[in-house]
């Protein structure tokens, strides 16, 4: 049974409208058939339920592009493992895509269109199985780590600097899910905010937000000694290959973590490219890792620190929104560009960098993965 892109995109964009509705029903189904499989998820499903439509999203329009969609999957799959994922789930995870996708696309369901989302399915399971395999081999499924430092910079950001029990093998610009003590079964994104060490800390850069269970903990409650739990490295921005042309990096407030440990990977490298690091927030104070930024940018003088603030009249420095605040400079055109902040941030800085020049391709971008 052959893949047919054009059909499960076509059925899966009459869901999309309705992602919310069709999550839980997908979960309806699954844990009405398998009910054991209730218990390796979190009692509050509605973050889940988003995770699980943005891969689903991810995963169908990267169809007609095997080698992104296999790379997402694969890493996909190794995750999994920290749920207790195992090969024989996913049948029952099928079962309940396919009822969940035939119910909310009815009035255009075809039998080639199920048998397109079958031979979808089956291309996506087998790759997850064969990656969790293999790295069951040669990783664990998640780290034990140590909370070695705690430092609140600001009331509701904390840096927090982790001793992982073995070896975390991780790229610059990538991050890792973390589950505390206090939240069994609830896994959060953040991203690493500094390039592998020789002694194998990482820090992670937390905003507390409302409702938020594991940034509250990491952020207000976490102490040194305490114990975390991380899921392995995910993400696919990376540090810009050797010879790589001046480099643009634009980071709202946390997003800054993936930015500076991209900038700290360049600076080892011992390549001497331009760097602007353009690093924002509301106001002076929530400038929370500025001063070792300015560290950076005294030790290595190709590198270039612009603070921005948009909502403190009072700031000596440069005032305004990221996504404008680009375009004050020259043309970025040149650069290999880095863009990680809010949603909205990121979607406009974007939109203007390509309007002004700058090729699809040389934009790597990621929002922030703060805890909502």
């Amino acid at each position: 049974m052959s893949l047919n892109p054009r059909l499960v995109k076509e059925s899966f964009s009459v869901i999309e409208p309705v992602a919310g509705k069709a999550a839980a029903y997908f979960y309806g189904r699954l844990f009405a058939e398998s009910p054991h499989l209730r218990s390796m998820f979190p009692p509050g499903m509605d973050t889940q339920r988003d995770r699980l439509f943005g891969a689903l999203t991810r995963i169908v329009w990267s169809l007609d592009s095997p080698d992104s969609m296999a790379s997402f999957l694969g890493q996909l799959g190794r995750d999994h493992r920290k749920y207790g994922v195992v090969a024989e789930h996913y049948g029952a995870i099928g079962r309940a895509l396919l009822a969940t996708v035939r119910t909310f696309a009815a009035d255009i369901w075809t039998s080639e269109i199920e048998a397109a989302w079958v031979a979808a399915y089956n291309a996506a399971a087998e790759l997850m199985i064969e990656a969790a395999e293999a790295d069951a081999g040669a990783s664990p499924a998640w780290w034990v780590a140590e909370v070695i430092d705690h430092e609140r910079r600001t009331p509701d950001i904390a840096v927090v600097t982790l001793q992982p029990s073995q070896r975390l093998p991780y790229t610059a610009g990538q991050y890792v899910t973390v589950q505390v003590p206090r939240w069994p079964r609830v896994w959060r994104p953040f991203s690493i905010a500094n390039a592998p060490r020789p002694d194998n800390t990482l820090r992670l850069h937390v905003r507390s937000v409302p409702g938020g269970w594991v940034s509250t903990t990491l952020t207000r409650d976490t102490r040194i000694g305490d114990a975390i739990t991380l899921g392995p490295p995910m993400g696919t921005m990376a540090a810009p290959e050797p010879g790589c042309r001046d480099v643009l990096c634009v980071a709202g407030g946390t997003g800054l973590a993936p930015l500076k440990a991209i900038v700290e990977q360049i600076i080892a490298s011992g390549r001497r490219p331009n760097i602007h690091l353009l690093y924002g927030a509301r106001t002076a104070e929530e400038l929370y890792d500025l001063p070792d930024l300015l560290r950076m940018e005294s030790a290595f003088p190709w590198l270039r620190v612009v603070p921005v603030v948009s909502g403190d009249p009072d700031h000596e420095g440069m005032h305004g929104h990221l996504p404008e605040v680009t375009q004050r400079f020259h043309s970025w055109a040149e650069h290999e560009v880095y863009v990680c902040g809010p949603a909205a941030m990121v979607t406009e800085t974007v939109r203007r960098l390509q309007d002004d020049g700058v090729p699809p391709a040389r934009v790597h971008r990621d929002v922030v993965h703060d805890e909502r």
